[in-house]
């Protein structure tokens, strides 16, 4: 050991020796790594930036139409890790978000992932609309509203802006899309990009409904 051969002074000494070795050690550890954090923080936030990518975080909105005009509300907002609590499930998500394209903003899930990615979104949403089903199962009158929900990541705007998005658009509409051809009123003039999205959902819905999941809201 190396406490033999040395005096009660000296045994003081290299202790405290020692213990100040130690605690600077575990300092200038702590130290760089905050720094390498803040470092690469701030590294990944300026590419993220720089490519206008923005897939940490999922966009909940709702899709409707009332006087003629298209309307998009947002539901919530939440990064994919409070959504999808599943890392590679997350991978998924991110791997399928960069897959898509401006033509086709509709993320190209493998159809055995389908279910499963949908249904934590699904989750996630359910739990806003909550209260009407209780007001509904205790026989008060609701209005009840089917909505189909699917994942998209388009590329808004002039700078092409890529964000991941979970989309609601009531069944009935998405059945039978109105503007197949035409264009609604519109609150923001790149709000044209959704109505695109919109196509490409309702055609596809025809042929690939699996891509889509039902929720049923109380209101």
């Amino acid at each position: 050991m190396f406490l033999l051969g040395l005096n009660g002074d000296e045994v003081s000494e290299e202790y405290t020796k020692r213990v100040v070795v130690t605690i600077l050690v575990a300092a200038s550890t702590s130290g760089a790594t905050f720094v390498f954090t803040w470092w690469w923080a701030r590294r990944r936030a300026r590419r993220q930036w720089d490519a206008k990518e923005f897939l940490d975080r999922i966009i909940v909105s709702l899709n409707l139409f009332a006087d003629g005009a298209l309307k998009i509300r947002t539901v919530l907002e939440r990064s994919l890790d409070e959504i999808f609590l599943n890392k590679l499930a997350v991978a998924k998500v991110w791997a399928a978000a960069r897959a898509t394209t401006v033509e086709n903003p509709v993320m190209p899930i493998a159809k055995e992932d389908r279910w499963f990615l949908l249904n934590f979104v699904l989750n996630a949403v359910a739990e806003h609309f909550v209260a009407g089903h209780i007001r509904r199962d205790a026989g008060q009158p609701v209005v009840v509203v089917k909505y189909a929900l699917f994942l998209t990541c388009e590329l808004v705007g002039d700078e092409r802006i890529r964000k991941v998005r979970a989309m609601l658009v009531r069944q009935d509409v998405l059945e039978n899309f109105p503007y197949a051809d035409t264009m609604p009123a519109l609150e923001n003039p790149w709000h044209a990009d959704r109505i695109k999205t919109l196509r490409v959902a309702a055609a596809l819905y025809k042929t690939e409904p699996d891509n889509f999941l039902m929720l049923e809201a109380c209101v």
